[in-house]
């Protein structure tokens, strides 16, 4: 898949091989379009699961894993510690 429009066909297989559910792995297709990539997932009536809040707020069903925003005041943190003196390892 190297398009956004590629999405349609790719839902519409997966119901016509009798897909019960979809994991979304992150994707450059995928990210930039969670809100096509929700909105076919319920029109197709597929549960889906998804890598990012982002899908979960552009209409998914639900989101399994890290909080990026969190990750990224995370690793703020580490650095700052870094940069004020403390050892790295």
């Amino acid at each position: 898949m190297s398009r956004t429009d590629d999405l349609e066909r790719v839902f519409s297989a997966l119901t016509a091989a009798r897909a019960e559910a979809l994991i979304v792995i992150p994707s450059a297709i995928a990210f930039a379009s969670p809100t096509q990539v929700a909105d076919l997932a319920l029109k197709y009536r597929l549960p889906s699961v998804f890598a990012s809040r982002d899908y979960v707020e552009a209409g998914g069903l639900m989101s399994y894993g890290p909080s990026i925003v969190e990750l990224w005041r995370r690793a703020a943190t580490y650095v700052d510690k870094i940069l004020k003196g403390a050892k790295a390892g």
